[in-house]
């Protein structure tokens, strides 16, 4: 019986070791953060989300938020380009504390990091040359056309799905660079980027939306979150700071600065 006692015992205090440890590792991470003084955001150039201004300041609604998260947190901001390939190998290594990018929820994101709820809803969409757009009835149309893609992206992923053959370059801006010199048909980008970057009054007038890839393969809205390192507790900070920022306002405030105010998840 002492011995049982003494193995229940021992098991107890195991457990009560491991639990702690987690919940210091839970702690770390802001810790860490707070420790620093800065929280490092990884990012991609990507309007409307993340991109620079004449001055070369980083804005858009993840940049803007971002930056009002550090300031919850009483801490600087500092916004750091990478390779969306490695990005949870970024964050791994503590190059950044967050991906912060118009990130699309998907289940290997699930898995490596530290997501947190979504807060804005996208799709990813075809655009080609304006004068193409009819060429491009169906998803069946893809097979054989040379898609520009980010690499590493859901759009690498649909473009790939449906028989085109990827063309994968750095961001989602380069795509659109790709279709322009003619050097890719098509490119496979963000809803929402569509919607800042292409058409009338841009840079890219030439380029339009030929089909909106998740209702042309009957998928739902793609949802965007933010990224941390698996495990940490700033992922639940977050939460409490989006809520904040939906109940007062300022949510819908920065969204509609940069027209997603039908986009940002309000709930």
């Amino acid at each position: 019986m002492k011995k049982l006692a003494s193995f229940v015992l021992a098991l107890c205090l195991c457990l009560f070791a491991v639990c702690t440890a987690l919940a210091e590792s839970a702690e770390s991470d802001l810790g860490y953060v707070l420790d620093k003084g800065v929280l490092v955001v990884g990012i991609t150039n990507f309007a409307p989300m993340d991109y620079q201004d004449e001055d070369g300041n980083w804005i858009g609604f993840d940049a803007d938020m971002a930056r009002l998260f550090a300031e919850a947190l009483g801490v600087d901001v500092e916004f750091i380009e990478i390779n969306w390939d490695y990005k949870v190998e970024e964050l791994n290594a503590k190059n950044i504390d967050v991906v912060w990018n118009g990130m699309t929820l998907l289940e290997d994101v699930k898995n490596a990091m530290e997501t947190t709820v979504p807060y804005c809803l996208n799709a990813q969409v075809l655009v080609v040359p304006a004068d193409k757009v009819a060429d491009y009835e169906n998803v069946e149309s893809l097979e054989g056309v040379y898609v520009a893609v980010e690499s590493g992206s859901a759009g690498e992923d649909a473009a790939t799905e449906l028989g085109g053959t990827a063309v994968p370059v750095q961001n989602q801006a380069s795509t659109l660079m790709e279709v322009t010199a003619g050097t890719s048909d098509a490119a496979v980008i963000d809803l929402l980027m569509a919607g800042a970057m292409i058409g009338e009054g841009t840079s890219y007038e030439n380029l339009a939306i030929a089909l909106n890839l998740n209702e042309a393969r009957g998928l739902a809205s793609e949802e965007y979150g933010v990224g941390f390192r698996k495990g940490s507790d700033l992922a639940v900070v977050f939460n409490d700071f989006w809520s904040d920022k939906v109940a007062d306002g300022t949510a819908l405030e920065v969204a509609t600065t940069y027209g997603l105010q039908e986009s940002v998840i309000l709930e």
